[in-house]
């Protein structure tokens, strides 16, 4: 009977998520029904802007090193060779930064010029809800994963997740690059995220995914390798030990503090 009753249960709960993403009418509607016959195809279609936005971009930040690595080349062309060599690979790595300290720019403005934002929502991945939330992580990562190790901790990388629509307050430390869904987490006063550790604003159940905000209060610790999932409010002071899991809807109370075991 009470196994009867959470399946029961699941199975309403698929079908109102469900409800949200399928019966839509008009052009909304059409493009949801192809997105759900034709997954592959249709979602290729759908973010082949993303692709061409994301290729222009990283062209835009690439244009200083460019310029740079082109001018230090002339520059020592008249050089004896291994000397030029030398003044290139320097202007080659001297580029690189160049193009990453340009793109923790350029990413936010695209982001911010964009019509699409991250809300909260639950329902099916390929779904129109879904395109903003995978357009901002899919920008956050063009960061993530070519620059952003280079700038964390410091004040750069604060300055970075602010200007994509994190809320964060004073004095706080982030010692990670493990962060999705920036627009939807808010940080308080000094609070510090440890090395390693992730902070995701959503996640995914029974076929679905539910994307929902993360709220770390007021001089909270997160710490090493520690792992914070959507709908999460963790209280003021309150600290996650390292490698421990925070799972989906948990409510940490304000000053808790892990078990040491003896």
């Amino acid at each position: 009977m009470g196994h009867a009753g959470l399946d029961q249960s699941e199975k309403k709960e698929r079908e109102d998520v469900y409800k949200l993403t399928s019966d839509r009418g008009g052009i909304t509607g059409f493009f949801e029904t192809l997105l759900r016959r034709f997954r592959i195809a249709s979602y290729l279609v759908a973010l082949t802007p993303l692709y061409l936005i994301g290729i222009c971009a990283i062209g835009v930040a690439v244009l200083p090193g460019v310029y740079l690595f082109n001018f230090v080349s002339n520059w020592s062309s008249n050089w004896v060779q291994h000397w030029h060599f030398l003044a290139q690979a320097i202007g080659l790595v001297a580029s690189y930064f160049a193009y990453g300290f340009t793109l923790i720019f350029v990413i936010p403005t695209v982001n911010f010029l964009l019509p699409l934002r991250v809300k909260p929502y639950r329902g099916q991945y390929y779904s129109i809800q879904s395109v903003p939330w995978f357009i901002h992580n899919a920008l956050t990562y063009i960061v993530r994963y070519t620059f952003l190790e280079f700038i964390t901790p410091t004040p750069m990388n604060i300055l970075f997740y602010k200007m994509m629509g994190m809320k964060i307050g004073k004095g706080c430390h982030i010692n990670t690059t493990n962060i999705s869904d920036p627009a939807l987490i808010t940080l308080e006063d000094k609070v510090t995220i440890g090395g390693s550790a992730h902070v995701i604003a959503h996640y995914a159940s029974q076929g679905y995914v539910v994307v929902e905000p993360v709220i770390i209060r007021r001089g909270a610790t997160i710490g090493l390798k520690a792992t914070v999932m959507g709908d999460v409010e963790i209280g003021e002071e309150a600290v996650i030990a390292p490698h421990e899991v925070i799972l989906p809807k948990s409510r940490v109370p304000a000053g808790r503090k892990p078990e040491i075991k003896n």
